[in-house]
């Protein structure tokens, strides 16, 4: 692949141990040589020929020295683009204004072209900004206990605690019997000295009424009858 090269052509040292048409192929799948042949057919207009080769191997200079962090280049080139987006809404907005009253087409056209213009030109300029200064991420601190925790997210609050349920808790603790509903108790019997004082108590407040208890009523029968 050395020697004399036509105008617009690529040449590339050849690489030991890599075939032509390897090296070739490698060539087609670079992302800069892809950009090479734009950036020459593009420039062409202002800068007139450029040899294809030198244009290469000055964006592989570039790219290079973006991965090693300097970016210098892509600052000066956000910067360019910047400029010129700012000239083509200045330009847009200016024919929009001439075609104004007469023309309004026309003048909506040009005046979404030169909004368009303005909005990238925004853009570019707060990429430039966020490569200068790039923004700090605050990470915020994790509360970590030792030991395991238990988060409740939108769980029922806690009841209170009944202290009802509480004493006949320490009851069973204390006594270690539970009282089983619908077992029979023992039979309790009546104290006869209790049963005749409440005799004697009913018959000095006989004068009182109030609600009386069945089984009041049947020891004081027991006690009349005794008599």
């Amino acid at each position: 692949m050395a020697g004399a090269k036509p105008a617009g052509t690529l040449q590339v040292a050849e690489k030991p141990g890599v075939s032509k048409e390897r090296q070739l192929a490698d060539v087609a799948l670079d992302p800069l040589f892809g950009s090479a042949v734009i950036a020459s057919s593009f420039g062409k207009p202002f800068s007139g020929e450029t040899d294809f080769t030198a244009l290469y191997e000055a964006l592989h200079d570039r790219a290079k020295a973006i991965r090693s962090n300097k970016l210098g280049s892509a600052e000066d080139m956000l910067t360019a683009q910047a400029a010129a987006l700012n000239a083509m809404f200045l330009e847009l907005a200016r024919r929009s204004g001439a075609n104004m009253g007469e023309y309004i087409q026309a003048a909506e056209t040009y005046m979404r072209l030169a909004l368009k213009a303005q909005a990238q030109c925004r853009a570019t300029l707060e990429t430039l900004a966020t490569i200068k200064n790039p923004p700090v991420v605050y990470a915020r601190q994790a509360n970590i206990a030792n030991g395991p925790q238990q988060v409740n997210n939108g769980g029922a609050a806690p009841r209170a605690s009944d202290p009802a349920s509480s004493q006949n808790e320490l009851l069973e603790t204390e006594h270690g019997k539970r009282l089983e509903p619908g077992t029979a108790g023992a039979a309790i019997g009546g104290d006869p000295a209790l049963e005749a004082v409440g005799a004697i108590d009913g018959a000095a407040d006989g004068g009182r009424q109030g609600p009386r208890q069945p089984q009041r009523r049947q020891g004081r029968k027991a006690v009349g009858a005794q008599g």
